[in-house]
């Protein structure tokens, strides 16, 4: 016979089976949901990848409008107001919208200097002109190399790991001016090309844009705003022939790029 001792310890060993039984439960559905959100975000990931690989080539508060950015973090060396500010409205038409423009980045690698046809782009080089105006660009680190698939240098990013941004954000322009988009869905953005970095959405450019130094293959999704100089784009080719930190193909250039000072000035 059962005594009510022997009874008590008996539901008491059954109740810790069943609370040892639902835990492993909520375990194992734990671990399953882990599971499914680590492979949706390496979903994302590639696909920012092929993006900015935006802006990219990703850029402007995430991490790569090209893909996941692997660049070393970095933040300006001389930081200027202006580029902590947070400022939601994008700035007002102050440029002539018939004019050419110069965007001259003097960096300790060597001058640059990007033709902008305001015609074509006039918000995106009416941004350029303020930011530039307000030195933004001032001390900032061109964060991001990838010398693989896609041909790039990016820039643009005041805190230097792909996730900064000016606080607002400039609609696409000009996005038909390298020709309809293949059965590849991608258009050539051939060498010299200066375009902007963006979140893989549209409408979503902010400060960061990137140089081809080779022909690109990439979606007719990233403005194409300007063009650099002979002179410049060789300083980007050598930065690119030093390659990548570490050896990898996409990430902080071996070669640290800094813009020391970006001016904007009518033609």
């Amino acid at each position: 016979m059962v005594t009510s001792d022997q009874r008590r310890r008996q539901l008491a060993r059954e109740k810790y089976a069943r609370q040892q039984q639902r835990r492993e439960e909520n375990r194992r559905k734990a671990k399953r949901r882990n599971t499914v959100i680590a492979a949706a975000v390496a979903v994302v990931l590639a696909a920012g990848g092929a993006v900015y690989a935006s802006v990219a080539l990703t850029g402007d508060g995430t991490k790569d409008n090209a893909g996941s950015d692997k660049s070393a973090s970095s933040s300006p060396s001389s930081p200027a107001p202006s580029q902590s500010e947070s400022s939601s409205a994008e700035p007002k038409m102050s440029v002539d919208a018939k004019a050419t423009y110069a965007m001259a980045l003097k960096t300790n690698e060597g001058d640059i200097t990007i033709t902008m046809d305001a015609a074509k782009t006039p918000r995106t080089v009416n941004s350029f002109s303020h930011l530039a105006g307000k030195k933004y660009f001032d001390g900032t680190k061109c964060h991001r190399l990838t010398t693989s698939g896609i041909f790039v240098l990016q820039c643009g990013d005041p805190k230097g790991d792909g996730t900064g941004g000016p606080g607002y954000t400039i609609p696409d322009e000009n996005l038909d001016a390298l020709g309809k988009a293949g059965s590849s869905g991608s258009v050539t953005y051939p060498a010299g090309t200066v375009a902007m970095a963006n979140t893989g959405q549209p409408g979503s450019g902010g400060s960061q844009f990137f140089l081809v130094y080779k022909d690109t293959k990439l979606p007719p999704s990233y403005t194409p705003f300007g063009k650099i100089d002979a002179a410049g784009l060789q300083v980007v080719k050598d930065v690119a022939e030093a390659g990548v930190t570490g050896g990898a193909a996409d990430g902080a250039p071996k070669k640290a790029v800094t813009i020391e000072k970006a001016t904007v000035a009518k033609k």
